[in-house]
């Protein structure tokens, strides 16, 4: 298996040694779905206040590393990241899977480390919202749209099966309809008319799923939602607006409802508290206890996208 595409960036410290003042921070603390049918919605994961760099992180930071001590709001988004103290001679940044990890000599300062993640912060962001997208890429490119092919649907597979149009018959063995992502393409459809067609069937799902959802949920929550939109955000599940309007990824649709059902809860929430403050957690956990799981669930799924 090939390594993980890793960003890597070294900066090098001048002026005179700096012995440190302070040491850095510890590490923080840190339903069953329908065959074929609707979810529900949430805001913006992103409204959060700025931190001081070793404050506890909000639980829906834009970019979080499961190892996070140190965090900073950078080009308007909270990274979370994590700090390492090394024998190397500068200060290192390095971008992966787990997200941003950043590396200094024993005597850098934390003040002078922020300060330098301050300055490379374009960079960062950057290369983190690179990361992401890549991996959502990835994602994609791994299904092979064609026919019999597997789709992740609701945490599970269904099987591609092609109609080609004017025949009259699908191509591939006969399956139950929950196990069937039924498309109908042109005789000698390409792989892109295919992928297209079954995204459309996959969007219908997720539209209908979304709103069964959002019907559950918003009177447990006493709250009114106005309408809903599928997204096709490269870095956030959802988002939500004061005025009802919440917007869902519709990829939500390849993971298990119980994540999916995270997410609904969590931007109906926000029609309460349009912040993520701790009153706002107690919310989600009203009428979800374990959110706290299936945030972590959803935070591993291979698309990589931030729930807010």
């Amino acid at each position: 298996m090939r390594a993980p595409l890793q960003f890597v960036l070294d900066f090098f410290t001048g002026g005179d040694p700096v012995v440190p003042t302070s040491a850095p921070s510890s590490a923080q603390a840190s339903s069953q779905a329908p065959s074929r049918v609707p979810a529900p919605a949430s805001d913006p994961i992103g409204r959060v206040p700025t931190l001081a760099p070793d404050a506890a992180p909000p639980p829906s930071a834009g970019f979080v590393h499961a190892g996070a001590n140190r965090h900073a709001q950078l080009q308007g988004v909270m990274v979370s990241f994590r700090f390492e103290r090394s024998r190397r001679k500068s200060i290192g940044f390095l971008v992966g899977a787990d997200g941003l990890v950043v590396r200094a000599p024993n005597w850098v300062t934390l003040r002078e480390v922020d300060a330098t993640v301050q300055e490379k912060s374009a960079w960062i962001v950057a290369k983190l919202q690179q990361f992401k997208e890549r991996q959502t890429e990835q994602f994609q490119k791994a299904i092979e749209w064609r026919h019999g092919a597997e789709v992740p649907f609701l945490g599970r597979t269904v099987q591609l099966c092609v109609l080609e149009r004017g025949l009259g018959r699908v191509l591939g063995q006969d399956l139950s309809p929950d196990e069937v992502l039924p498309v109908t393409v042109p005789p000698g459809a390409s792989v892109t008319q295919v992928r297209d067609a079954a995204q459309v069937w996959l969007k219908k799902q997720a539209k209908a799923l979304f709103e069964q959802r959002l019907h559950h949920f918003a009177p447990l929550l006493g709250v009114r939602w106005q309408k809903l939109s599928l997204s096709s955000a490269s870095t956030r599940w959802g988002s939500a607006r004061t005025d009802g309007h919440i917007r869902l990824n519709w990829r939500l649709i390849h993971l298990p409802i119980s994540q999916i059902d995270y997410v609904v809860v969590h931007e109906l929430a926000h029609l309460r508290e349009m912040n993520h403050s701790p009153r706002f957690w107690e919310t989600v956990g009203e009428v979800m206890p374990d959110y706290a799981q299936r945030r972590k669930a959803l935070r591993q799924s291979p698309l990589g996208l931030a729930d807010d």
